[in-house]
């Protein structure tokens, strides 16, 4: 499926139903008075998380999502049928945006969760409504309210735990296939992975499992819109550790200077990502320049930040990276 994290659609709620104007006339019932229902309530229009769903791509080509109209009111005091709401399944995550005016109406992260974008219009009151002592015959009712209407701009910052960053080729996509059921394309090539890929790591049946996300390639000047990096660059947001894999085999340049070129982008894009939680990873251990790991283990004692070294093709240090990452997570849950 084509992975889409941005979509435009108008959002119509039903309108009102009409109430109704209408007398009682039966044979032993001379002054029957007024018996007009009142009209049923139009359906709202109403977004809601759903655990699973990964993009907006459903949305893409809806542009105009519209719910019912409440029934019109009856006689004999019958109240006309309310319009079904529509509910729009949308991924955890999602954020939605007024597109006029751009104001931010909620975001849904919990399964289930429903947010109203667009409320349907009331009902008329029928005829009924109005009587009084003094007024037995109104000859009158009310016309139904008018639903809202919203064209809508919404946002998806996919929700991981971990998330990992790194140049094109650092490992990422054979690390997230090796430490979960997920499947991304793996091939020699820089900007193999296109969209983001979302993987759940279960380490043993009494671990808490957790989220991992493989974020496409960033390189230098993508917080500027350069490669793949800048459109997918806000999903880093929602994570709440950061794993910075650096390819211990590249003998094209020094491992300081890739770990700054991410940094770089993540600063420039939104400066608190730095204050993340963070794991510095060699990667591609099997083939190791000793140089270039010298380099890297000496950038990430500088930083302060925990250091490890994985061959995801091997297998080898990945349990080691498992337990660090849950570490991580479990201290920023507890705010340490």
């Amino acid at each position: 499926m084509v992975f889409i994290d941005e979509a435009v659609i108008d959002a119509i709620a039903g309108n009102g139903g009409n109430g109704c104007v209408a007398f009682r006339r039966e044979k032993y019932v001379p002054r029957g008075g007024p018996s007009g229902g009142d009209g049923g309530n139009g359906g709202s229009v109403i977004l809601v998380g759903k655990r699973g769903l990964n993009t907006l791509h459903h949305l893409r080509y809806k542009a105009r999502l519209a719910a019912e109209r409440g029934r019109h009111g009856e006689g004999s005091d019958r109240t006309g049928r309310r319009g079904k709401s529509l509910e729009i399944p949308v991924p955890l995550g999602t954020l939605t945006y007024d597109r006029e005016t751009g104001e931010l109406l909620g975001e849904l992260i919990e399964d289930g969760q429903h947010l109203i974008v667009a409320e349907g219009g009331r009902g008329g009151y029928g005829n009924a409504h109005f009587a009084t002592a003094t007024r037995r015959t109104p000859r009158y009712a009310e016309d139904g309210g008018g639903g809202a209407e919203r064209q809508l701009r919404l946002e998806l910052k996919l929700l991981a735990d971990v998330g990992l960053v790194g140049l094109p080729n650092a490992g990422k996509s054979t690390l997230i296939s090796a430490v979960s059921a997920a499947r991304p394309k793996v091939a020699d090539y820089p900007f193999t992975t296109l969209i983001p890929q979302l993987g759940v790591v279960a380490e043993g049946p009494l671990a808490d499992p957790f989220v991992i996300a493989d974020l496409p390639g960033l390189i230098a000047g993508a917080a500027q819109g350069s490669g793949l990096g800048f459109q997918f660059l806000r999903h880093v947001e929602r994570c709440r550790v950061l794993v910075h894999l650096v390819d211990l085999s590249d003998a094209s340049s020094k491992c300081a200077d890739d770990l700054e070129t991410i940094e770089h982008e993540l600063a420039a894009f939104n400066p608190a990502l730095l204050d993340r939680a963070r794991i510095i990873v060699g990667s591609k251990l099997d083939a190791t320049i000793v140089e270039r790991q010298q380099d890297l283990k000496q950038a990430a004692a500088t930083r302060g930040l925990p250091y490890l070294e994985i061959s995801a093709a091997t297998h080898q240090g990945l349990k080691e990276l498992i337990f660090e990452m849950r570490h991580r997570l479990r201290e920023v849950e507890s705010g340490l």
